[in-house]
């Protein structure tokens, strides 16, 4: 009865994703037209600008204090990270990436707490298509919400002055994202989550259009494209007709580019990749990977644990401390 129930709302779901995604589709267009009317014109003009400003910048650059955050981060020390993100960003406060680290923070931490970063959350088809159990925790979500509008806000700022601002588009590409992620397994928004995946995308590919060796960003286009491909034959169908597509290949390949050459993202691009790599019983790149992030962030039970299972050894620390 419950299962059909969710397919007759699914079907009457169907018209309203599709306006959705054909509105998405036709503002990310006229976005798209608007932005690659002048890139011939403007690439060379660009790169003379940004090329010093782009030397030191901190979404591309290891800067020591944010590296120990993203450390404490995998290491699954949520306050301790948020305070050297915190500080980093009152020194710096016209830098999105500051919030955007923030953001994540918070994202990666109800992540935890829910148990999503896991193969037993990958390989129950129930919870990885339609979501946690229950809700997230409310004031979790507030804190990472409004640190999503103050990165937005000051990537929007500098765009205006600059709209091939590769430190703006990274922050809005990784913002988008994140909130994708957000509304798709935690709040179990969906249609908002098709919005905000299609708007990843988009961001990404202008960042990548602009500055071709930001490999962190194939997260999000990585991600976007495996979770689309995972869905079901009648869903990608009337999904592509907005113009939304997925292809898990190709998803896996482009968390694969963060995995092997990304900066503060890489180990995060490392489990979600590990992860889907259980899920197509491909057990020799997970385990890879797996061990790869065991034996960097050593203290990591998360690590520890997925690695033990995907071994098929007794799991040898609690996944929550």
């Amino acid at each position: 009865m419950n299962r059909a129930r969710q397919h007759l709302h699914f079907y009457f779901l169907i018209p309203v994703i599709f306006s959705v995604c054909l509105d998405v589709s036709a503002a990310i267009d006229n976005t798209t037209s608007d932005s690659n009317r002048d890139t011939v014109s403007g690439a060379r003009r660009d790169t003379e600008t940004n090329a010093g400003d782009e030397a030191l910048a901190p979404a591309f650059t290891p800067l020591p204090e944010l590296t120990s955050g993203f450390q404490l981060l995998y290491t699954q020390q949520f306050p301790a990270a948020r305070e050297k993100f915190t500080d980093w960003e009152s020194e710096h406060p016209q830098e999105p990436f500051g919030e955007v680290a923030v953001a994540a923070s918070y994202l990666f931490e109800e992540f935890y707490r829910q148990g999503v970063l896991t193969s037993d959350f990958f390989l129950n088809e129930e919870k990885f298509l339609n979501g946690i159990d229950g809700k997230p925790d409310s004031g979790r979500m507030a804190q990472f919400q409004g640190a999503l509008v103050r990165a937005r806000t000051l990537a929007n700022k500098r765009l205006k002055q600059n709209a091939r601002d590769t430190e703006a588009l990274f922050a809005l590409t990784l913002a988008a994202g994140m909130e994708s992620d957000a509304d798709m397994i935690l709040r179990k928004e969906r249609l908002e989550a098709l919005k905000l995946l299609k708007l990843a995308n988009q961001h990404a590919k202008q960042l990548l259009a602009v500055r071709p060796d930001a490999n962190d960003a194939y997260v999000a286009l990585g991600s976007a494209n495996y979770i689309i491909g995972s869905l079901s034959g009648g869903m990608r169908f009337f999904l592509a007709f907005g113009g939304v597509h997925g292809d898990k290949k190709l998803g896996m390949q482009q968390l694969g580019k963060s995995a092997d050459s990304g900066l503060y993202l890489r180990p995060f691009a490392k489990i979600m990749l590990a992860l889907a790599a259980r899920r197509e019983k491909q057990d020799a790149l997970a385990q890879k990977l797996l061990r790869e992030l065991s034996e960097e962030f050593s203290s990591s039970p998360l690590f520890a644990a997925e690695y033990a299972k995907s071994m098929g050894r007794p799991v040898p620390a609690v996944m929550h401390p």
